[in-house]
């Protein structure tokens, strides 16, 4: 038979950790809402690709007949859109698309250029054959799109290309925090896709064949200098708007 003392510590102890537990500040488990967040989706993928424009209403009725759905998920979507900054509800007239100052489009493409310049540094660090054929696929699909005057599959394709940059880097941090910022640069990065063209792809292929030679110095001086033109693009579309007609500036 056990030792009765022994016994007698280990519940002793169970019940004091039961108590602590009790005693425990603690938020309830939230199960997750699949449908909340598929809504969330589709309303971010409507603003980054101008489905829905800056200063556009964005009337729930509408938004959950488009997306089959009641109105409550929207609802909670626009919630978190408004914090997020996509989204501005104001009171008594309801919500509309944000739209994005010449200030935080140029923040943003300033945080961006330092982020994307180590990407490529890292990623000219040992690049693997599969990476590069990927990163050329990506160049003919951008060059094909721009061809076609498709700025969507343009600007999908300058994402992705972007994307396979900063995955190749291997540095998880880095990466977490292009990924903050990466929706945006594409929201932003729509207008311009037809300006900055034939440029911004004949800087990707540069850059793909220094990361491809191992140049760490070169591919973070490419990709600094690529993003810092679509940085002065963003500029000048801007001041060229501000410029315009008022019937013609941005709504």
């Amino acid at each position: 038979m056990g030792n009765p003392a022994v016994a007698g510590g280990t519940i002793r102890r169970r019940g004091e950790t039961r108590a602590a537990l009790r005693e425990t500040p603690a938020r309830p488990v939230v199960r997750p809402a699949p449908l909340r967040q598929a809504v969330y989706e589709a309303l971010v993928e409507m603003i980054v690709t101008r489905a829905l424009k800056p200063g556009q209403h964005l009337v729930e009725g509408e938004l959950a007949d488009q997306l089959g759905v009641s109105r409550q998920p929207v609802r909670e979507a626009l919630q978190r859109l408004q914090v997020e900054g996509w989204v501005e509800l104001r009171p008594a007239h309801g919500a509309f698309v944000h739209e994005p100052t010449s200030e935080e489009v140029d923040h943003l493409l300033a945080v961006r250029v330092v982020l994307e310049a180590e990407s490529a540094r890292l990623a000219a660090v040992a690049p693997s054959p599969s990476d590069i054929k990927e990163l050329r696929r990506i160049l003919r699909a951008g060059r094909a799109a721009l061809a076609d005057g498709d700025m969507e599959a343009v600007v999908a394709a300058n994402s992705e290309f972007h994307g396979v940059i900063t995955r190749m880097s291997g540095n998880t941090v880095l990466a977490e925090m292009v990924g903050l910022v990466e929706r945006r640069v594409r929201w932003y990065y729509q207008p311009l896709a037809r300006t900055r063209g034939a440029d911004a792809w004949r800087e990707h292929t540069e850059m793909v064949e220094a990361i491809a030679a191992g140049n760490q110095t070169k591919a973070q001086s490419l990709m600094r200098n690529h993003a810092q033109h679509t940085r002065r693009a963003a500029a000048d579309q801007w001041d060229a708007e501000d410029e315009a007609p008022p019937r013609t500036r941005r709504r």
